[in-house]
């Protein structure tokens, strides 16, 4: 995104609008700063410029790749879906795409007001990636990690994103290593994430991955995403 300088009035009103804080005034008039911008478009989107001065500038690649994983509204092309992951990852019993005895773990690198060079989210692919996980190949960044090493393209590794999501899944004995991973890795990462675990409730009721969470001194917020079942389970 950018300001037309020559419409802006110098005003502010944008400067609230921003989630990643990248609007700042400078010389009279608002300007966007490019590295600190994600594309998210949320700026333009609320239309609080009175003289109408925030634009699109025409985006390629490698910066496109911020869009992508920055506004909420984009679809992606891999999987005709908005939004950063799968939605199984909260719908698991009713989609069942992991089985009983399988853990799906999505990791949320980023935030509002932080964000992430996607050079951090690597980090993590690829530390997965030499434990040999699966990434979901539902997931729309999958189509750019490499399933070996788990390494971006070069070119993409200091784009900034609002967030982005990698999905793996695993055997429910493998978990409590792989958060291992996660955990070491975790604290190399120049951002801040969250730990999603997805699996199928047991025949008790129970959750099963809630021992190994226990095992590996990871806290379960007690309000955790719940599925409440009201489409037509796909799950036997």
């Amino acid at each position: 995104m950018l300001i037309n300088q020559e419409k802006c009035i110098g005003c502010g009103s944008c400067l609230p609008y921003c989630p990643m804080c990248a609007i700042a005034m400078d010389g009279g008039t608002a300007n966007i700063s490019w590295d600190g911008c994600v594309e998210c478009g949320v700026c333009r989107r609320v239309e609080v410029c009175p003289v109408d001065a925030i634009e699109q500038q025409p985006l390629e690649w490698p910066r496109s790749v911020r869009v992508i994983y920055s506004d909420p509204l984009n679809v992606h092309k891999e999987t005709g879906l908005a939004g950063r992951g799968t939605e199984e990852i909260k719908t698991n019993d009713v989609t069942g795409r992991f089985k009983r005895g399988m853990v799906g773990v999505a990791l949320e690198l980023g935030r509002p007001g932080l964000g992430a060079k996607l050079r951090e989210l690597e980090k993590l692919s690829m530390a997965l990636a030499r434990f040999g996980v699966s990434f979901e190949p539902k997931n729309p960044l999958t189509n750019l990690i490499n399933p070996v090493t788990g390494e971006l393209p070069a070119e993409i590794r200091e784009e900034k994103v609002l967030s982005a999501i990698i999905e793996i899944s695993v055997k429910e004995d493998e978990l409590l290593p792989v958060l291992e991973v996660i955990r070491k890795t975790g604290e190399t990462l120049d951002t801040v994430f969250c730990v999603d675990v997805a699996c199928r409730a047991g025949i008790d009721g129970n959750w099963p991955a809630l021992d190994t969470l226990s095992k590996a001194n990871v806290y379960v917020r007690p309000n955790t995403k719940i599925n409440v079942g009201l489409g037509r389970p796909l799950v036997e």
